[in-house]
């Protein structure tokens, strides 16, 4: 992208003001797991006592190594964390909801959003999930826990484009209607 994701602007938001915001009408709390551009980030996030934030040193080992700090940071008596993404802004909070609500009712310990058959974010992991996704190899990723077993996932079907809309070039942005990111 050239440029730090969470810091691009949607709906005159940028993108990690958004998606807090979010997160927060479905969640009770936010942690937020800063990696590259951390100062920088920092400062963008809502100042907003339900949002921890948390650092990742060794961030370019890749998503997990992100997931792994977060889901350490999530409060003891928290039964599950909803795993989101900087790049997927314009999911709706009906979705968030949505999931929310099958996790509720089906008791799976993974439930995913999925929109046109495809698999996409957000996802909810069970705190019985936690131990596994820390003792998953990070070159594998959360798909190592989730392909494991399909027993325990419940698939969550949504008319929400948003789902696997994952903005990750200029030609992505442009194709979703977005600004271009500022020059540096």
């Amino acid at each position: 992208m050239g440029y730090p994701k969470p810091l691009l602007i949607i709906e005159g938001k940028t993108f990690i003001e958004k998606i807090a915001a979010t997160m927060l009408d479905v969640a009770p709390r936010l942690v937020v797991v800063l990696g590259a551009h951390a100062d920088r980030i920092r400062l963008a996030i809502p100042h907003d006592e339900r949002i921890v934030i948390v650092e990742n040193p060794n961030y370019s080992r890749g998503q997990l190594s992100s997931l792994k700090i977060g889901l350490g940071a999530v409060h003891p008596d928290t039964a599950g964390a909803i795993v989101h993404l900087a790049d997927h802004p314009i999911v709706r909070v009906e979705s968030f909801r949505a999931v929310v609500d099958s996790c509720e009712r089906t008791r799976k310990p993974i439930v995913i959003a999925r929109s046109n058959g495809q698999r996409g974010h957000p996802v909810i992991f069970d705190r019985s999930i936690f131990a596994e996704l820390q003792s998953a190899p990070e070159s594998e990723g959360a798909r190592h826990v989730v392909n494991a077993d399909a027993s325990r996932i419940e698939y969550v079907d949504l008319d929400d484009p948003g789902i696997n809309l994952d903005l990750d070039t200029p030609a992505d942005l442009a194709c979703a209607g977005l600004a271009p990111p500022p020059k540096e």
